[in-house]
């Protein structure tokens, strides 16, 4: 009988952590709302959306090849939330605070 594997969470090692998905979008409501207050226009929202997707996406890009080199930034609640609000500058953050 074959063994069933069962899928985890997209990180190799990681537990499927359904409070990290909760914790992005979360972060895109806190800047969908932000804007929505400050009067910020569709165009600019679209651009920190987009943002915010590519820092969740480097955030995973770093976690899957930084373990080669050492690099490790844990996905938390509060990580997924600074990515989901900051976007790219929020994983920089979270990087330089893992090195330092």
């Amino acid at each position: 009988a074959k063994a069933k594997r069962r899928v985890t969470g997209a990180i190799p090692g990681e537990r499927g952590n359904m409070s990290v998905i909760i914790a992005l979008l979360l972060g895109f409501g806190i800047l969908w709302l932000a804007c929505k207050v400050l009067k910020i226009s569709l165009k600019i929202f679209w651009k920190l959306f987009v943002n915010a997707l590519i820092g969740a996406a480097i955030l995973l890009i770093i976690n899957f090849f930084g373990t080669v080199i050492g690099i490790s930034i844990s996905i938390s609640f509060l990580s997924a939330l600074i990515v989901g609000i900051l976007g790219v500058p929020g994983v920089i953050i979270l990087l330089l605070l893992q090195l330092f």
